[in-house]
């Protein structure tokens, strides 16, 4: 398992339903990662096995993984079929699986379980929608995401916490800084064994914004979706 205590940061980036070869030839043959930070690529189950990773500070990761572990599930892969095509990291919950696969914080729980099992690092995406922000619900469903979504088996050196705010996802809004601070502050607090989590932050993040977030004293790098597709603006990111 990746040894994340040894990077200051981690970016992830997140190509949802994106790519194809000539564009990874492209992007691998562009991107410049940075010696301190962690970097980590998600692509599309059909392409993880073209995903390219050093161990050392570029890793290769799944946008998504089986409730199952196998079985007669056509279509599905499993924690274990990603450990054996190299995957590290593993995107969990993400709100568009929320929303668009009726995933609930159980599946997510047990797909986070079966990952751990597995050496991978699931990266665990929580966040609230603009109608329970507006109406002062972000604790309380933030606290029912991680109280639920999280197995007894995670603890800071094996899952990381992606803050997604829904309402911020590929709209172009974001929360102010200040927003973005006390909220990974109140998640690290809901108990104290996530004091020492690594929390990342998602949610329209792009050049001209990732570096005042990243410097943010509780946040632990970026989750990046439609920028990231662009490798010379996720270079900037990520330097």
């Amino acid at each position: 398992m990746v040894n994340l205590d040894k990077y200051s940061s981690i970016f992830i980036a997140n190509w949802k339903l994106n790519g194809n070869s000539s564009f990874l030839k492209d992007y691998y043959e562009k991107l410049k990662v940075n010696s301190n930070n962690c970097t980590i690529i998600c692509s599309s189950s059909i392409y993880l096995k073209s995903l390219k990773g050093n161990n050392e500070n570029l890793f290769c990761g799944a946008q998504d993984v089986s409730f199952y572990k196998k079985g007669a599930y056509t279509g599905e892969l499993s924690a274990s079929m990603l450990k054996d095509n190299n995957i590290d990291f593993c995107l969990v919950g993400h709100s568009e699986r929320r929303q668009y696969f009726a995933e609930t914080n159980n599946i997510v729980n047990i797909k986070t379980t079966n990952l751990i099992e597995e050496n991978i690092i699931p990266v665990i995406c929580i966040g609230e929608t603009l109608e329970q922000k507006e109406n002062k619900l972000t604790e309380e469903v933030l606290s029912t995401q991680i109280k639920d979504s999280i197995p007894n088996t995670a603890n800071h050196q094996n899952v990381l916490i992606a803050y997604e705010p829904v309402w911020a996802i590929g709209t172009g809004l974001t929360p102010t800084l200040s927003e973005i601070n006390q909220v990974h502050e109140l998640i690290k607090n809901f108990d104290q064994k996530y004091i020492n989590f690594k929390v990342l932050y998602g949610g329209s993040v792009k050049s001209s914004n990732s570096k005042e977030i990243n410097e943010l004293r509780y946040v632990d790098g970026c989750l990046i979706g439609g920028a990231s597709l662009k490798v010379d603006e996720f270079n900037t990111i990520i330097s």
